[in-house]
């Protein structure tokens, strides 16, 4: 029962990052919040609806919701549509992590209820505690190094992520899209996607430490 107990660490580690990186980029209103916040009408000279156009039709093509891309009135390069493509497939391998950690999850806990098992606890604690141990940890260095250089960070994850690729590196003269999103964006959904993870995690530990019969 030991392995599963690992695999159930790494199901519940996958799962927690994965919804964490999902839910700002599924919340539209996210985005919308911050048009005005980040003087995006006054610095690119479109107005709220044109933005918020842009990022819409930006978002159905990397979500799958539309088959070629387009940024509302902006015009684009290849090199600009070629690297939405590349977020798209990212996107979608997010959401096949979230799909496969939740039925992988859901069929353990059958199989065990079935036959009557638990799994094995290390020091007492359950699985899902080590998951949150080993994210939270990885997070906060994670976070502390975004607070330091949000810049640098940033580019190592295009690097590690678009290996080989430059296309992100976008010239806003051809891709102005990447006007509606300034690095101050990127530092939000950052921040909003620790939040999720340390709220899921104390979520987790609270129930740990609940009092319970037969625990």
């Amino acid at each position: 029962m030991k392995l599963v107990s690992v695999i159930i660490s790494i199901l519940v580690a996958l799962l927690i990052v994965a919804v964490g990186i999902t839910l700002p980029i599924l919340f539209r209103p996210f985005y919308y919040m911050q048009i005005e916040a980040l003087e995006l009408p006054q610095k690119t000279g479109l107005t709220f609806s044109d933005i918020k156009f842009a990022y819409d039709e930006m978002m159905d093509f990397c979500l799958g919701l539309r088959p070629d891309f387009s940024a509302g009135k902006l015009r684009f390069s290849e090199e600009g549509a070629s690297h939405f493509a590349d977020v798209r497939t990212l996107f979608f391998i997010d959401f096949a992590i979230i799909g496969v950690c939740a039925i992988s999850l859901t069929v353990i806990a059958i199989i065990l209820k079935k036959k009557r098992l638990s799994p094995h606890k290390f020091h007492k604690r359950s699985a899902p505690f080590w998951s949150v141990v080993a994210i939270g940890s990885i997070s906060a260095i994670i976070g502390i190094a975004c607070a330091i250089d949000f810049s640098s960070i940033f580019r190592a994850f295009h690097y590690l992520f678009f290996i080989g690729k430059d296309n992100w590196k976008f010239n806003a003269l051809e891709d102005p899209i990447i006007l509606l999103l300034p690095h101050q964006f990127f530092s939000n959904c950052a921040l909003a996607i620790f939040s999720i993870i340390l709220i899921s995690s104390i979520a987790i530990l609270i129930y740990e430490f609940i009092p319970r019969k037969n625990k």
